[in-house]
């Protein structure tokens, strides 16, 4: 979900005219969506798991002159359709490789400052919802 969205959530249920229908199906949804994004996050642990324990595999094939070391790498990544076709562009390839480590060492050098737990400070900007007495 994005910033945005977030947003529109809050603007609505600052919105005096929203119903208790209206705040039950946002949760509904809110709780599908965190659903969805815990199975999305496990497949890609998953993922993850196999292809760092297929590169764990070649590096050690590799340090006993396996006659294959990359098999591992191979078949996992022909698994997921990533294997480079026949003909692509080796140095657009190499370049992506290159591009991906500068942005992470990019990140690495320039941490995001960690956000303190709690109230968020900025609020949305709307009418106030006042609960009946």
């Amino acid at each position: 979900m994005t910033r945005s969205e977030f947003d529109d959530i809050r603007a609505y249920l600052a919105d005096e005219k929203t119903t208790p229908g209206d705040l039950l199906r946002i949760a509904r949804t809110l709780v599908d969506d965190l659903e969805h994004s815990r199975m999305r996050e496990a497949v890609l642990r998953t993922y993850y798991l196999r292809l760092l324990t297929a590169a764990r595999a070649t590096v050690a094939a590799d340090a006993v002159d396996a006659p294959d070391p990359l098999a591992f790498l191979r078949h996992e990544l022909g698994e997921r359709g990533q294997l480079p076709l026949d003909g692509e562009d080796v140095q657009r390839i190499l370049a992506d490789a290159r591009a991906a480590a500068a942005l992470l060492a990019c990140v690495e050098q320039n941490p995001q400052p960690v956000r303190r737990s709690g109230m968020r400070l900025r609020r949305c900007v709307g009418t106030g919802r006042r609960l009946p007495r």
